[in-house]
């Protein structure tokens, strides 16, 4: 079974965040495989596991999206491919037109990618690829089990669970609780430094269509208010109800 699992690197959850000149600033900060995304390659692992087959491990961004790609092969991943894109302003829509050109000269039966992205949210790649390359897709799985060229899966449905069964090729989009992913292991790390790692330039991929800049543009960025320290009420109940109305309405205004 051909598996492959798009990836993306972002910022380990523990950082600070910090805002230079409407961009957020990159220096000395520690990135790491987006979590959701952890889970994809986990489950693309243990279907290897359980069918043979590889796993092979795709990315869009900068050179420093390596290091993620090299920690998925250190999980156990067979190949990790790279397509150099060095704009930050890239959204969606391009970074799904690139996986699609790269995908459509692959043979694959799965595509395993995460919910969303920590960073923006926006969870829209994936459902995009599939889109583009004219196959099912289910988003938010929460168990995935093959059988000969049939997936089934359930997926988490506003906290109910739904259950559905679809043809392979498809692609899934996991999320929280399909797995729990393994760390790399000492000898995992050793060998992913051998695994064929391979770094493709736009101009090379096949399919390209002609119009692939951002549909969105970024107008400002900034982050949230600071939070104002709390404010006990003194008084009666009837006081602190009048004085609570009161703060709500001239200060806060959201009645």
């Amino acid at each position: 079974m051909n598996i492959f699992v798009i990836l993306k690197q972002t910022f380990d959850t523990e950082e600070k965040i910090s805002i230079q000149n409407g961009k957020i600033a990159e220096d000395g900060v520690k990135f790491i495989i987006n979590p959701y995304d952890e889970y994809a390659v986990e489950e693309a692992l243990r279907q290897k596991e359980q069918l043979g087959g590889s796993v092979t491990v795709v990315s869009v961004g900068p050179a420093r999206v390596a290091e993620a790609l090299r920690t998925a092969l250190a999980m156990g991943a067979d190949e990790a491919v790279l397509i150099q894109n060095d704009d930050s302003e890239s959204d969606e829509f391009t970074i799904s037109s690139l996986l699609a050109a790269y995908f459509r000269d692959q043979a694959f039966d799965l595509i395993l990618g995460g919910y969303f992205s920590v960073d923006n949210g926006a969870g829209q790649t994936a459902v995009r690829l599939a889109r583009l390359l004219d196959i099912p897709h289910a988003s938010a799985i929460t168990h995935l089990q093959i059988t000969s060229n049939h997936a089934t899966v359930n997926r988490d449905a506003e906290g109910d669970t739904e259950t559905i069964e679809i043809r392979l090729p498809a692609l899934f989009t996991a999320q929280q609780g399909l797995n729990e992913p393994r760390y790399p292991s000492l000898p995992g790390i050793m060998k992913a430094k051998k695994k064929p790692f391979l770094t493709l330039e736009q101009q090379q991929l096949n399919g390209i269509e002609a119009e692939i800049a951002p549909k969105t543009v970024r107008t400002a960025l900034s982050l949230p208010a600071e939070r104002k320290s709390g404010r006990i009420l003194q008084g009666t109940i009837q006081e602190q109800t009048v004085e609570l109305v009161h703060l709500l309405r001239n200060e806060d205004k959201v009645i």
